[in-house]
């Protein structure tokens, strides 16, 4: 049984499956993504969250410390440079977990793994969706109780009216002809005339 062990070993040594983390943990803060297992990606989060959350505190200790994990100057001055800065606000959760499918040789579950902060396509769409949703109450009701629900009704209703009626009539009648013109002959198309 496996009672209270709660670390995955991933078919590893203890100093291979630290090596891995290591490395794999530098390379997910110096290229912001990496496509690997699901096992690996979740141990993986369980490793690098930590050293974020120690790098949002600038000083040589912390410096110190997180070397001592990941084993990379380059690793290090970028988490403290960029991906601190960036996660300054964030309270965890500094890493998304997508799973990808599975690998055709082994059939292994594959994921992405990213830092949260660094996809410019999701943050879009989010402030989007922040700027379009409407507040919820706690009965369920989505948008019962909005002013900007109750506002878009008459004007969406209003609003065939109200363009009919801007549209000068001699406009109207020049772009509404009562017959459609006669198609053009084709290229290759010899007329009656010939």
């Amino acid at each position: 049984m496996r009672h209270s062990r709660r670390v995955n070993h991933l078919g590893r040594t203890s100093e291979h499956r630290k090596a891995m983390l290591a490395n794999m943990a530098a390379s997910l803060i110096l290229h912001k993504r990496i496509t690997t297992t699901l096992a690996k990606a979740k141990a993986l989060r369980s490793y690098v969250e930590p050293l974020i959350t120690k790098s949002k505190d600038d000083s040589t200790h912390s410096r110190r410390v997180v070397f001592s994990h990941l084993q990379s100057k380059e690793a290090v001055t970028e988490l403290f440079r960029e991906v601190s800065n960036k996660v300054a606000d964030r309270p965890g959760g500094y890493t998304r977990i997508i799973k990808t499918g599975n690998r055709l040789g082994d059939n292994a579950e594959m994921c992405l793994i990213e830092l949260v902060d660094f996809n410019e396509n999701m943050l879009k769409e989010k402030a989007a969706d922040k700027k379009n949703a409407a507040r919820s109450t706690r009965r369920g009701r989505r948008g019962a109780g909005t002013a900007a629900a109750k506002v878009a009704a008459p004007v969406a209703a209003a609003a065939p009216a109200a363009v009919a009626e801007a549209v000068p009539e001699s406009v109207a009648e020049a772009t509404l002809p009562d017959e459609a013109p006669e198609a053009a002959p084709e290229a290759g198309e010899e007329t009656k005339d010939e």
